[in-house]
C-alpha cells in the first residue's frame, strides 16, 4: 500500500499538509491531491479527488 500521503512523507509540508479544500470548503483536511483547474495546478482532498475522476464533481 503507497504511503505517500501519509505519515513521515508529509510532516516536511506547511500544517502538515492539511488546510482548506478549494472544491468543498472543508477545513483541516488533508490537501495532497494535485490537479488541474484551467491550466494551473491546485492541491485537493482526496473525497473530492475521487469525485472529479468519477465526474461527480469538477474543479
Amino acid at each position: 500500500m503507497a504511503k505517500a500521503h501519509r505519515g513521515k512523507g508529509i510532516r516536511e509540508l506547511f500544517a502538515r499538509g492539511r488546510g482548506e479544500c478549494p472544491v468543498c470548503k472543508r477545513n483541516n483536511v488533508k490537501i495532497l491531491y494535485e490537479q488541474d483547474a484551467g491550466g494551473a495546478k491546485v492541491k485537493i482532498c482526496k473525497t473530492c479527488r475521487a469525485a472529479i475522476k468519477h465526474g461527480k464533481k469538477s474543479v
